[in-house]
């Protein structure tokens, strides 16, 4: 009996294409993070990412080992996942590859831009450290460079394209804000935790039980209801811009990552609102107009005050004092549409766009006669200013 045997036959050249092409139409729809070599010698095993970020593998002998001269595969996962949301603003970002990369890689890159640092955690891991935390309430997309200059592997081998991975920060709770306002005093609010054990780092910014009271119970249901517990109301902006100006921040009522890293570390320290009082101004527009400044509860001083004329009436409302100047200019369009210019105008209290609380010399005060503003004579606006830091409410009604 002859026996035969099967030798080889070389592949010719135009059928690799037609793999190649095979193969592709077999990937389908799932996405494919391929290391691939600077100078690829033929087919290879291939590893897929599927859509959900599970690898699959093509099966392989035991103690086999995959050729180290042809394309190989390089998964790339994630921490948070890709679609995840909730994800805590205290959270580390984590690249895991499935080989090791060459010292030289460049780092991924998170948009929107967040302070922190790329480390290599391990050969296959690049882990970023976000130093502020990451941004509340913001979608953040985590970008893996590919190509020729972008990650790499021994090989030398690359990612053929960018790798991209979206998730979503939890925004931080406006409770928890609250609480620590009120513990600072900022608030005319305090806030009594159920527990009294002190509270581990990791948990500081999650909010606690315990409860809320009224600080001074003299003060008239025109500025307690505007105060609501979890909400993001007038009160706790305004004391969110108290604590942004004492701490050198940008004043606009936001509580981002840095306003909270800054109140996380004055809360560690026992930092209290080094202004000492609550003050809060009311104006009556109710003829003779009237401004009442109170302060920690209680009237600490009185005025008579001009509203804006028809046509420029003052806007109702409480509002927050966002610019507080001893002098400037003021400009803008009467109701008749001439325009004016006044230098030197006294002690600027701005907390609606351009109304101000200020002085302005008139023949007499205690109805409107303004372009907008809140005028009081220049002697009493100089006692009312030390009572109108940044954040100080202000109703008009």
């Amino acid at each position: 009996m002859r026996t035969w045997s099967a030798a080889p036959h070389p592949r010719p050249p135009w059928l690799l294409p037609v793999i190649a092409a095979v193969a592709l139409a077999l990937v389908g729809s799932t996405t494919a993070l391929v290391l691939a070599d600077a100078t690829p010698s033929g087919p290879a095993p291939s590893r897929t990412l599927g859509t959900h970020g599970s690898a699959s593998s093509p099966s392989t002998p035991p103690g086999s080992a995959l050729p180290t001269t042809t394309t190989t595969p390089l998964v790339v996962t994630t921490s948070p996942a890709a679609g995840a949301t909730d994800v805590a603003p205290s959270s580390t970002v984590a690249v895991h590859f499935s080989a090791p990369l060459s010292p030289t890689s460049p780092s991924p890159t998170l948009s929107p831009d967040v302070p922190g640092t790329w480390v290599s955690t391990d050969p296959a891991t690049l882990t970023f450290d976000p130093t502020q935390g990451l941004p509340s309430g913001r979608r953040v997309t985590v970008t893996v460079p590919g190509g020729p200059t972008g990650v790499a592997a021994a090989g030398p081998r690359y990612l053929t394209a960018n790798s991209t991975v979206s998730f979503t920060v939890a925004p931080l709770p406006t409770h928890r804000l609250q609480e620590l306002l009120a513990q600072l005093d900022y608030l005319p609010l305090s806030f009594t935790p159920t527990s009294t054990a002190a509270l581990p780092a990791g948990l500081a910014a999650e909010d606690q039980p315990g409860s809320f009271a009224w600080r001074w119970t003299t003060l008239p249901a025109t500025i307690t209801s505007q105060w609501t517990e979890g909400s993001s109301d007038v009160i706790t902006r305004g004391a969110v811009m108290a604590f942004e100006d004492q701490h050198h921040l940008t004043t606009d009522g936001l509580a981002g990552p840095r306003v909270w890293a800054a109140l996380l570390a004055a809360a560690a320290a026992g930092q209290q609102n080094s202004f000492g009082h609550w003050d809060w101004v009311d104006v009556t527009t109710t003829l003779p107009e009237t401004v009442s400044v109170w302060r920690d509860g209680a009237i600490a001083y009185q005025t008579p005050g001009n509203s804006g004329v028809p046509g420029a009436t003052t806007a109702l409302g409480t509002f927050e004092v966002f610019e507080h100047i001893t002098s400037g200019t003021m400009t803008g369009t009467n109701p008749d549409g001439s325009k004016y210019s006044d230098p030197g105008i006294p002690w600027i209290s701005y907390f609606n766009g351009g109304d101000a609380l200020h002085g302005f010399d008139r023949a007499s005060y205690g109805f409107p006669q303004s372009d907008g503003c809140i005028e009081m004579p220049p002697s009493n606006a100089a006692a009312v200013y030390p009572y109108t830091p940044i954040g100080t409410p202000v109703t008009v009604r």
